[in-house]
């Protein structure tokens, strides 16, 4: 059943749209909305859901595997179910497979092979730590991210679908499983260094090491088939490269790297040393690269595979146990007959020989020679390593190992002088017959690898991604804010122009569009309106003189902010408008004076000056009326006061002796 854009799961998780679909799953992208995140759902299908044994089996391996954190493993986060719908929220990655990658590129350079193999295998190492072994490696199951980072998924899963080691899905996946996982679904932390070997072959050739028309024919080969040579393939694979994919694919678990952590080392190693041949075998003297299949282990896969394959026929009858099949009493009969005549033949060669009735030359000459010739050809040698000879210093060694010399060509090497070997097949320390050619490829020195670098300011992310991977470079991506370029576009790159070597990595910046984020507005109450502005606009914000306040506040000097909109430390979108408010100067201090005409000089004199005016006295100053006063009323406080004055009239004076 498939979900429709808008469905919650858990009341919590939103279906925004279908991003993949499995074997065993549908996959959305879809909104967490409780940590306001974007994550991937696995819905598993109707065919599987029904099954109560697999999805307890299925729950079970999805919350072991939600313990493992790495940075190169797809996180799981949850496993739920609703109304019959059994899902797994797991870290959402932006980008594409392994499978795609190859795809797209047709096979890899040796470096891009290393890097993607060590960030895959870190991420194998850690759930191996953990105890947690994947059984399903293979490049539908790695995807790289658009910031180039390398993530295993599925972890833990696949054990749920392991019930059988053949099963209807299994195509998809066989290209990639172990001998023992093919032979009786054994698996160990070795099984998924082999499957990661074969997936270095894909990346490094382009192809897998074993095809097939139906899954039994490509497992068969994995218990027996050989593969051919990575550098037989493609021209320019690296020494270690091959060794290591060599060893990681052994049919023998026990020959193979016998933990992640050791492969990692080898596969650092290759980095530094590409050309070195440090690949340490764990038993040369044993050779279990080819395992005949026995008729028990051809059984088990028989009855493991799906109905519909036809590439191992049954030929035998339904009949019962105690009857013959006809087609083997028919091969018996013949042989019975053969077997006779042999007998027959053999009794009257001996016969003749006593008699004298033949003569054949030198009997014991020729049987020497015969068992001479045998010998030699069961004889096997170890090939010298040719790396860094000339090509007669390499004709004398491999005549001395009593091997044969062929020019298989010439190819550029960075690390390698001009007319030296560069690479050999088969490989050095590999067991060979005696008189087998040895394929010798000689440098060509150092390859002008200059490429043009194409501008792809402007492009879209994707667009400019595959226009400089296509021109042989990696991509390294950042994003900014940008006024100027749309959302997803490219602003820049480094270098801009010009050539670059191929395999070089060009810096693109990709514009996040304007920038309209919430930040906090600063409090620049206190400050002048050009330093407020300054201030803001350092924080990503506009300023706007609203005018001066209608009264002073006393908390601010005037001429400095004393109010803001949006509020000081508030939430605003960047670059937004932010109005500020000048504090003004302070409003003068006013007194009610009374109009003291009349009155005493002295009593209206202190008055006045105790309410804060300055007063002067025009007449006399004491025993005295005030007969005017210059101002009266509301007054500014401290302002003069001029009060006239003139003597009391005698009557007024005190009575004195007649």
């Amino acid at each position: 059943m498939l979900l429709n854009p808008g469905t919650f799961l858990g009341d919590r998780y939103e279906i925004i749209e279908e991003i993949g679909t499995g074997g065993m799953s549908n996959v959305y992208k879809a909104k967490d909305h409780v940590l306001g995140r974007d994550v991937a759902v696995k819905i598993l299908k109707e065919e599987f859901a029904e099954d109560k044994t697999f999805v307890a089996k299925f729950r079970q391996e999805a919350q072991a595997a939600a313990g493992l954190e790495h940075p190169n493993i797809v996180n799981i986060y949850d496993v739920g179910n609703e109304d019959g719908l059994y899902y797994i929220v797991m870290e959402y990655v932006q980008g594409i497979t392994l499978k795609t990658y190859i795809e797209k590129k047709g096979h890899l350079n040796y470096k891009e092979v290393l890097s993607i193999a060590i960030q895959v295998g870190r991420g194998i190492e850690a759930a191996h730590n953990k105890g947690i072994i994947h059984r399903d490696i293979k490049p539908q199951n790695i995807i790289i991210s658009n910031e180039g980072k390398v993530k295993v998924t599925d972890f833990g899963i696949a054990k749920a679908t392991s019930s059988n080691t053949m099963s209807a899905e299994a195509m998809g996946s066989v290209h990639y499983i172990s001998p023992e996982q093919a032979r009786n679904g054994y698996v160990s932390t070795q099984s998924d260094i082999y499957s990661l070997g074969i997936v270095m072959y894909e990346m490094t050739t382009g192809r897998v090491p074993f095809d097939g028309e139906t899954a039994v024919a490509v497992a068969i080969q994995h218990l027996q088939g050989d593969m051919v040579p990575p550098s037989q393939l493609v021209a320019g694979v690296p020494l270690a490269i091959e060794r290591i994919i060599e060893k990681a694919t052994q049919k023998s678990p026990e020959r193979r790297y016998p933990k992640m952590e050791d492969l990692l080392v080898d596969l650092k190693k290759a980095l530094m040393n590409p050309d070195e041949d440090f690949v340490q075998d764990i038993d040369p003297n044993e050779d279990e690269k080819t395992k005949v299949i026995t008729p028990e282990e051809m059984d088990k896969i028989r009855d493991d595979a799906p109905a519909s394959s036809e590439l191992i026929p049954d030929d035998e009858e339904d009949e019962d146990d105690d009857k013959i099949n006809p087609k083997m009493e028919k091969a018996i009969t013949i042989m019975g007959i053969a077997a006779a005549v042999i007998i027959a033949i053999i009794a009257l060669y001996l016969l003749g020989s006593f008699l004298g009735w033949f003569h054949f030359g030198s009997s014991s000459s020729s049987k020497k020679e015969e068992t001479k010739t045998s010998t030699k050809a069961e004889e096997t040698i170890t090939v010298p390593d040719l790396t860094g000879m000339t090509e007669d210093e390499a004709k004398a060694a491999l005549e001395k190992a009593g091997l044969k010399y062929e020019l298989s060509g010439k190819e550029s090497s960075d690390t390698v002088k001009e007319g030296l070997v560069v690479r050999q097949t088969p490989v050095a320390k590999k067991k060979v017959a005696e008189g087998t050619k040895v394929k010798v490829t000689l440098s060509s020195g150092k390859a002008d690898q200059s490429v043009d670098v194409p501008n792809v300011v402007g492009q879209s992310e994707s667009k400019a991604k595959s226009t400089l991977t296509g021109a042989g470079f990696k991509v390294d991506v950042s994003y900014e804010y940008s006024d100027s370029v749309a959302s997803g576009n490219v602003i820049s790159q480094t270098p801009s122009s010009g050539t670059a070597n191929e395999g070089d990595t060009i810096k693109i910046v990709v514009s996040r569009g304007e920038d309209i984020s919430m930040t906090t507005v600063p409090d620049v109450r206190g400050l002048s309106y050009d330093a407020a502005a300054a201030k803001l606009a350092e924080a990503g914000f506009s300023a706007r003189n609203g005018g001066t306040d209608s009264s002073h506040n006393d908390n601010y000097n005037a001429g400095t902010v004393s109010s803001m909109s949006p509020g000081a430390n508030s939430q605003a979108a960047k670059k937004s408008t932010i109005t500020l408010i000048i504090n003004p100067e302070k409003a003068p201090e006013t007194v009610n004076a009374k109009d003291y005409t009349g009155s005493d000089v002295a009593v209206a004199k202190a008055a006045l000056e105790a309410q804060g005016f300055s007063v002067t006295v025009q007449g006399p100053g004491s025993n005295a009326i005030v007969t005017s006063q210059s101002a009266s009323g509301a007054l500014e406080k401290g302002s003069g006061i001029t009060l006239t004055t003139e003597a009391k009239p005698d009557s007024d004076q005190p009575a004195g002796n007649q």
